[in-house]
């Protein structure tokens, strides 16, 4: 196993170092060249080509002991109840984000943070972050652990560079919604998520559901509603 195990680690740092490289220092001199389109078009390829090739070697390693039981109660309702909140999370991300490519940002310096931004002005990146930490959990092998921490890699670190480039590129306005927001999720605000969290139950329950036919394996509450 130990092969695969650093094949895995060199193709999640394949991932992880090319989605960097390209968002921020190959970006301006490809953007030149093969404009926007073209530009996102590479990134795309490139970011499937190497997370596929991630996915293919993790699915090549025999699975090893669990470094705890991922599957006893605790462990498996934290989980639960931690994918709810990040499917709420990413939703409530998806609207009035000036971090989303071709946000409102004229004026940002005025306005004062609501809703999801009141946790975190990185809410997608969050969901991100915390979906894989859910699959630590509820699966510690060592296969799981490093295909996950490059995805938590990859979604701290690039909300770090994207407050560095975007205070870079907005100046002022950046630097007051920087002040006015977490970085890091703020758990008292929550309640910030409004209608989310009504939105994020069917959500929530197609995508655990999908476990079952897609990994043969029941996830979230769908443990307790299926019939073995």
């Amino acid at each position: 196993m130990g092969a695969e195990i650093v094949w895995l680690v060199i193709s999640m740092g394949a991932f992880v170092g090319t989605h960097f490289l390209l968002a921020h220092q190959l970006r301006a001199g490809l953007v030149k060249r093969f404009g926007a389109s073209g530009f996102q078009v590479i990134y795309s390829l490139v970011a499937f080509a190497t997370f596929g090739w991630a996915v293919t070697v993790f699915g090549r390693i025999e699975p090893a002991p669990m470094l705890w039981d991922g599957q006893a109660l605790i462990p498996w309702v934290l989980a639960t109840v931690l994918t709810y909140g990040v499917v709420a999370l990413f939703l409530a991300s998806v609207i009035g984000n000036p971090a989303l490519p071709g946000a409102k940002v004229s004026g940002l310096s005025t306005v004062i943070p609501t809703g999801v931004f009141r946790v975190t002005r990185h809410p997608m990146m969050f969901s991100f972050a915390l979906w894989a930490v859910t699959h630590i959990i509820i699966a510690p092998s060592p296969r799981s652990v490093i295909l996950s921490s490059g995805i938590i890699l990859l979604a701290l670190l690039g909300s770090h560079f994207q407050d560095a480039k975007k205070r870079a590129l907005l100046g002022q306005d950046w630097r007051m919604w920087m002040k006015r927001t977490s970085f890091w999720p703020d758990l008292s605000q929550l309640g910030g998520l409004g209608q989310a969290w009504l939105w994020a139950l069917p959500v929530w329950l197609l995508i655990t559901w999908l476990h079952i036919p897609m990994a043969q394996v029941p996830a979230g509450p769908w443990r307790w509603l299926v019939l073995p």
